[in-house]
């Protein structure tokens, strides 16, 4: 396993990581969640991701419930959650989702119980909250890393513009700032870290956890000559992955992409997750698995990263065309 600072902190993170979304308390049952946790940790992964409304708790519960029995010692892995959307979704009332102070306290209270450790490694806004001033957030962060609560904290898909105001009223009134962002980076969507990143990449220097390398499925090839009866783009709230599937120029991208996977003596999700480890403002990329055989095939996907040369990575930049950068 290969380990990378998260950022510029101290913190290092595997370059490969396991979530929960989508899997643990919900499409899997709570045995091969723990297979999927000890064969990741046996590989040398030291980061799980997790959240609030993942599974509306359950799946914090499961996981919790894993590292209580796992006898691992506490130093060796890195544990997250994120708030905002609350354990109940859109069925949440007021005080129950969002940034506030109440509810950032009472999210991590209730995700340090569910998980059932002292504190947690990272501690993430789920998303931005334009209900609540960025002020209120930053305090309240600061306060929850003094208390031992927390020991990093970090943003999942705010703009650039409002991290950079998280990182503004730090500075202004000496607290500590957020020190990375949990964006979706693959293949399909690259706007964030190769664009409207940038900035905060060469003067802040924040780290990155990315989720969603295979794009929930599609640049794994599995659903090349999928129907619409397929289980998955079936699921509830996973319209927008249905949409974005059943694009035929999509799918005429991930079918070159998989010729290019077979010249590089590789698979497609290896490839895929190759390549975003190819991106040295990666800290590390969060894998989701259903099978313990999944899991295992895409930890291989370092091994992929020195075959991507540089020819091989502009003829993916011409299946997927790069966003155009900013001119500085």
């Amino acid at each position: 396993m290969e380990y990378r600072k998260l950022g510029r902190s101290g913190l290092q993170v595997s370059a490969l990581s396991l979530g929960s979304w989508l899997t643990f308390g919900k499409q899997i049952g709570d045995e091969v969640a723990e297979q999927l946790m000890h064969a990741a940790y046996d590989a040398g992964v030291n980061f799980f991701d997790n959240a609030e409304i993942y599974a509306r708790g359950q799946s914090e519960i499961v996981m919790g419930n894993i590292l209580a029995r796992s006898g691992w010692d506490r130093s060796s892995y890195l544990v997250s959650s994120k708030a905002y959307f609350g354990t109940e979704g859109a069925k949440s009332k007021p005080n129950q989702r969002g940034l506030s102070r109440k509810h950032l306290v009472e999210a991590c209270e209730a995700a340090l119980r569910r998980l059932q450790v002292d504190y947690l490694d990272l501690y993430f806004c789920h998303r931005p909250d334009k209900q609540t001033p960025i002020e209120e957030t930053v305090w309240t962060m600061h306060q929850l890393v003094l208390q031992g609560k927390i020991l990093y904290w970090g943003t999942s898909e705010w703009d650039a513009s409002e991290i950079m105001e998280a990182m503004l009223v730090a500075e202004r009134h000496h607290l500590i700032a957020p020190v990375m962002e949990q964006p979706q980076y693959n293949l399909l969507t690259r706007g964030k870290l190769e664009r409207e990143y940038l900035h905060l990449f060469r003067y802040h220097g924040i780290g990155t956890t990315i989720w969603s390398p295979l794009a929930s499925g599609v640049l794994s090839g599995k659903y090349l000559g999928a129907s619409d009866e397929d289980t998955r783009l079936k699921m509830k709230g996973l319209e927008w992955l249905r949409e974005q599937v059943l694009r035929e120029e999509v799918m005429t991208k991930v079918k070159a992409l998989k010729s290019l996977a077979e010249e590089c003596e590789t698979t497609l999700p290896l490839l895929s997750i190759a390549w975003c480890l190819k991106n040295p403002h990666v800290s590390t990329v969060i894998l989701g698995a259903s099978r313990l055989s999944q899991l295992q095939e895409n930890l291989g996907a370092l091994d992929v990263v020195p075959r991507l040369t540089q020819e091989r990575m502009d003829r993916i930049d011409q299946i997927f065309p790069k966003p155009i950068l900013p001119e500085y």
